[in-house]
Order: C-alpha cells, then structure tokens, then sequence
C-alpha cells in the first residue's frame, strides 16, 4: 500500500517560463481568429484614411466636453420633437406602397425634365392656348392623373391612421408643447 501524501509542492514558473506560456496562449488566438483579425485590421485602416480614427482619438481626448454638448443639445425641444416627427415618419414610410408610387415618380421625373428644359420665356398662355392644350394627349393624361391623386388626397383617412395618445392631444391642443 502507497504512503499518504503530507505536503503538496506548488510547481512554481519563472517569468520566463509564465511570459511563454503566455505568448504561447496569445500566438494560438491569432491563429484561431485569424480572418476576423485580418478583416479588423481592413476596417481600421479604411477608418485611418478616412480620418474617422483621428476624429475618435479628439473625441475620446475631450469626452467631457463632447459629451456635455451632446447632452445640452439633445435636451432641447427641437431636439425632441425633431426625432418624434423622424419616428413617424419612418412609420409612414413603412406604409407606402413602392411599386404604386414608383410611376407616379417616373412621372413626375419626366414633368422635372421638361422644366428644365424650358428657357425662361415672357410667353403667356391665353385661355384659346389652354383650351387647345388640352386636346394634347398628354397633357389631357397629366390633368387626369392630377385629378386622381387631388381625389386620392381628399379621401377620408382618419380611420388609417394610427393614433397615438400624444398625438392626438397636439391634434387638439397645437399649441401644447409635448417635448
């Protein structure tokens, strides 16, 4: 039968022996995480020529003086009501319909165009010029193209919208300052 053990040695490392290890540890992360190291390496230097790292260092440099601004900034009600207004907006611009809207704005681009194109001119248009217009194909489907969307505008759309409780009481209440 073996003899019990009375005392434990601890195996004690030299510096050296501890800094290798170490190095050792280190050495095999690079090499297991080598891609993401590489493709962090890309983003840093893209960040450098663009100047983003330079403008970072300044701003973790003044971090109280920036952050100070940023907060005086952000509490006022222009600031408040500058990111109520973006949240609504964005959740209207959820609800368009793309594919509906983009000939609309085909349209509207090719109207641009011709404006564009048009020299400044003292030309009036007399009502014989505007009633002979409106025999032009074209301008007779932009006429009814605009009646459409004006009838479209003064649709009843209430019952779509969606309400919030703040929303409403500044329908109300224009005046009210909700920031």
């Amino acid at each position: 039968m073996a003899k019990a053990t009375k005392t434990v040695y601890r195996q004690e490392f030299t510096e050296e022996e501890l800094r290798r290890k170490d190095l050792r540890e280190v050495e095999d992360a690079l090499i297991h995480n080598k891609d993401a190291l590489l493709e962090s390496l890309s983003v840093l230097n893209h960040m450098h020529e663009k100047g983003i790292l330079p403008l970072l260092n300044g701003l973790f440099g003044q971090g109280d003086k920036v952050l100070n601004v940023l907060v005086k900034t952000a509490d006022t009600p222009e600031t408040s009501n500058t990111l109520k207004n973006l949240l609504l907006l964005t959740g209207v611009l959820g609800t368009l319909n793309v594919k509906q809207i983009e000939p609309l704005l085909l349209k509207v681009n090719s109207g641009v165009a011709r404006v564009a194109e048009m020299n400044d001119t003292e030309e009036k248009t007399s009502y014989f010029s505007l009633v002979k217009a409106l025999k032009d194909p074209e301008i007779n489907r932009a006429i009814t193209l605009l009646l459409s969307f004006l009838k479209g505008m003064g649709e009843e759309t209430e019952p779509k919208e969606r309400q919030t409780e703040e929303f409403d009481v500044q329908r109300r209440d224009p005046g009210k300052n909700l920031g």
